[in-house]
């Protein structure tokens, strides 16, 4: 019905001349005072042909209708529907040009920061051998700080790598434990540095995921545990199959912040208050989780420390052999 009143409405004036000129023959009749029957009967049969007209004008205006919501260019209708489908083809050509160009671009940048990333580990790698040797103070801050170094590098290229069509994830069954333990161990010298206590009940859960991506989601929210907490620890658990709690005895979020932490570049008022805080970290995470059919969630109290949740249940992924 809607494309009827749409049709009717783009040929109002042709339909109002006609009747218009339907209507000055009748007259043209009847002021000759003719038998009304002589000016029904032609009035009678311009109508039907008029509505005969409309008709088939209505199936070829649907026609091109239904050719056009298939993205399918009709064969155009005159000489000013040829120059329209020229100059949106053009539009269209240019299009694909400038997406072919943006795609080249984007995977120059990909290879550039992949190849600056593994570029500057080799002296990060470098400077920690060389601190290992070192038990103070100093050296295991500054390791720490090679640590968040090659954090915001993975960041930087997880961030890119994201919308990239290169993006592989290998699906199928993982070791819960194994992920968390080894998220943990990236971390085991900043708890000792901050005096953090960790405490880390076994899951005994598998759970069907990209390994390497849950890792880094794990990690980030393991790194944001430790940053902002400052005595106390982080406490691993999972009251309930499927559902992994990482909480921590930190700042906590304030119940304003709390429902936008997972947004590109949001840092909230502890965030703010933090220079180190990019607003990356959590955002990516929900990306992550987001296309590997997990959900991610956050509870949290100023003060008393915050708790990140990953529910596994909801995952619907092809396995992977």
């Amino acid at each position: 019905m809607g494309l009827l009143k749409s049709y009717l409405r783009s040929r109002a004036k042709a339909i109002v001349v006609y009747i218009l000129i339907a209507g000055a023959f009748a007259a043209a009749y009847l002021l000759f005072d003719m038998p009304i029957i002589v000016v029904t009967y032609p009035l009678i049969l311009s109508i039907m042909i008029g509505v005969a007209a409309l008709a088939i004008d209505y199936i070829a205006y649907r026609r091109r209708h239904i050719m056009l919501t298939h993205e399918e260019m009709p064969a155009p209708a005159d000489r000013l529907e040829e120059d329209y489908q020229q100059i949106i083809t053009k539009l269209q050509d240019e299009a694909k040009q400038s997406a072919v160009h943006a795609a080249e671009e984007y995977n120059d940048m990909i290879d550039y920061y992949t190849v600056w990333a593994h570029q500057i580990k080799t002296p990060i790698a470098a400077m920690r051998l060389s601190l290992q040797s070192e038990d103070t103070e100093t050296a295991r801050k500054l390791t720490s700080d090679l640590n968040r170094i090659e954090e915001y590098v993975e960041m930087v290229l997880t961030f890119l790598r994201l919308d990239s069509d290169s993006t592989d994830y290998l699906i199928k069954e993982y070791d819960l434990d194994s992920i968390i333990r080894t998220a943990v161990r990236k971390f085991s010298r900043e708890f000792i540095l901050k005096r953090l206590t960790l405490d880390y009940q076994p899951v005994n859960y598998t759970v069907l995921t990209d390994g390497k991506w849950l890792t880094f989601v794990i990690e980030q929210i393991i790194s944001n545990a430790v940053k902002y907490t400052s005595e106390g620890g982080v406490h691993i658990y999972m009251d309930e199959p499927g559902i992994l709690h990482i909480s921590d005895t930190g700042i906590g979020i304030s119940a304003e912040d709390l429902p936008r932490i997972f947004e590109n570049g949001y840092t909230g008022f502890n965030g703010r208050e933090d220079k180190r805080a990019s607003g990356i970290g959590l955002y990516l995470c929900k990306r992550i989780t987001d296309n590997l059919g997990h959900t991610i969630s956050a509870e949290s109290q100023p003060g008393r420390g915050t708790t990140i949740i990953l529910d596994f249940r909801t995952t619907r992924l092809v396995t992977e052999d």
